[in-house]
Parts: C-alpha cells; sequence; structure tokens
C-alpha cells in the first residue's frame, strides 16, 4: 500500500530522532558541524571500528542529516545545517491536513455518547456538566430550529430519550439549548449549526 504525503513527511521526522537517539551518532554529529571529517578520521576520534563509523554514517544520511563528497581517497561527511538550526517546535509539529483527518476529531464527545446512550436512549442522565452538556445537545438535534413546540410535543420527544422528561427540559433550558415561554419551547440555534 502506497503512503500518504503525510504518513511519509512523519517517517522522515521519526527517522531523524533515531537516528539522534544513538550517543555515538549525537558525538559524530557534534564532531562533522565543526568541520567535514571522513570515516578513518572519526573512528580514530572515538575510538570505534570503521565498520561501526559506517553504520553510524549511513543511519544519519538516511535521515538526511549528512552530505558526503569525494576527496581523494576519502568520503568526506558533513551536516546538512539547515536541518539543525530548525527550532525543535518545528521540527516535531505536524501540520499536515492529511494527519488532522486520521485523528478522531471528537473523541470524547463519542466516549460521552457511548457511555451514556444505548440504541438511541439514555441510561441515565450523567451527573457531570461537561457529559450533561454533550447528551443534551445530542438530544436537542431532535428539534427543528425555528419551529414551535407545546410542552406535550417537547414531552413526546424527550419520551424516545429518557422516561424524566422534566429534568431533560430544565437542563436543555438551563443549558440554552432551548427557550420556554409560557409553554411554548424553541430550539436555540446553536452557532456550530
Amino acid at each position: 500500500m502506497r503512503k500518504s504525503t503525510s504518513e511519509m513527511n512523519l517517517e522522515e521526522r521519526a527517522n531523524l530522532f533515531k537516528a539522534l537517539g544513538h550517543p555515538a551518532r549525537l558525538l559524530m554529529v557534534n564532531l562533522m558541524q565543526q568541520k567535514p571529517r571522513h570515516g578513518e578520521e572519526l573512528a580514530a576520534i572515538l575510538n570505534l571500528k570503521p565498520a561501526t563509523v559506517s553504520h553510524h554514517l549511513s543511519k544519519l544520511a538516511e535521515a538526511g542529516l549528512l552530505t558526503a563528497r569525494k576527496d581523494q581517497y576519502y568520503q568526506m561527511y558533513a551536516v546538512v545545517s539547515e536541518l539543525l538550526t530548525k527550532p525543535l517546535g518545528d521540527v516535531i509539529r505536524l501540520s499536515q491536513p492529511g494527519l488532522a483527518n486520521n485523528i478522531e476529531k471528537d473523541a470524547y464527545r463519542q466516549k460521552v455518547m457511548k457511555t451514556f446512550m444505548r440504541r438511541g436512549q439514555l441510561t441515565r442522565i450523567p451527573a457531570q456538566l461537561k457529559k450533561r452538556q454533550v447528551i443534551l445537545e445530542e438530544i436537542v438535534k431532535s428539534f427543528e430550529p425555528e419551529r414551535e413546540y407545546t410542552e406535550k410535543e417537547v414531552n413526546f420527544i424527550l419520551l424516545d430519550f429518557h422516561e424524566d422528561v422534566a429534568t431533560l427540559r430544565r437542563e436543555m433550558i438551563g443549558h440554552r439549548l432551548m427557550t420556554r415561554d409560557r409553554s411554548i419551547y424553541r430550539r436555540i440555534e446553536s452557532k456550530d449549526s
């Protein structure tokens, strides 16, 4: 399966941190920031085997941290300074539109709905204000905006959700989801709809 641009971008960032996540590689990057170096030189300075240094250099190069150029017999490695001068927050920040689609937009709301609603009916009225607000916002969608309802009509609609219609009515008015004027109820238009 082909990966999206946002997934590839995310992997590139993760690989950058993986590459820097080894002490020897951090030392190598610091040494190469001072000046370009070749593998044998790094092996001598860090007291590592050339094969180990070669392995670390390839990891750093895969992450896009190094450039390599041939200088006579040696392959000279230099740090890509643009990557290291970026603030850490810019590297971590995920401002990808594709990523937002993959994240559940309203996980809290769905959790509350799953906890308190079964087959469209309210199992109990939540005690916590924030959870109650979520439930009431869902119930009020059963009422048409701009339409006037008698108390009897409101009770009939609310019975589909819970038997304690008086509490639901009071709560919807208290949470400013509905208005009541002489036993006539009206749904208040939310800013979201």
